[in-house]
């Protein structure tokens, strides 16, 4: 079973759009949207595994240029 997180993204003043469609690029990202409030940018990934999701936030997302600080909130089923 596939493991799904939302990832919340601050960015760099003005560069919300160009971090968010960078990241729509990547593979395992299912959703990326630039919004307003504490956060610029509100990411959907999927990973087989939590360690393989948490790789995919380390070494890609957290790579993009603009991108000052992410927070990892795994989606759990109740």
């Amino acid at each position: 079973m596939a493991v799904h997180a939302y990832i919340l993204v601050q960015t760099e003043v003005g560069k919300a759009a160009d971090v968010a469609a960078a990241i729509a690029q990547i593979e395992g990202v299912e959703l990326s949207e630039d919004v307003t409030g504490p956060y610029d940018v509100i990411v959907r990934a999927e990973g087989p595994s939590v360690d393989e999701l948490g790789t995919l936030v380390v070494s890609q997302i957290q790579r993009v240029p603009g991108i000052t600080r992410t927070l990892t909130c795994p989606v759990v089923r109740i």
